[in-house]
């Protein structure tokens, strides 16, 4: 279960990196394509950092109830 939340982590913050990466450039681009993809993928972001804190915490969690 270690190894997972260790993979899990790092999946987690990928996805939250390039998502972020998408949306600046989204940012960047402008025009019709910044209008219609810009505000999807910031609330994306949100989203995916709410969940990579979970993951966080539920393998710091883990780690300290069942590794010592």
């Amino acid at each position: 279960m270690n190894t997972f939340f260790d993979i899990a982590v790092i999946v987690a913050l990928a996805a939250v990196a390039t998502t972020l990466g998408f949306g600046i450039y989204a940012l960047y681009r402008g025009g019709d394509y910044g209008r219609s993809h810009s505000n999807k993928l910031m609330r994306l972001r949100v989203v995916l950092q709410a969940v990579a804190i979970v993951i966080l915490v539920a393998a710091i969690w883990w780690k300290r109830t069942h590794l010592g």
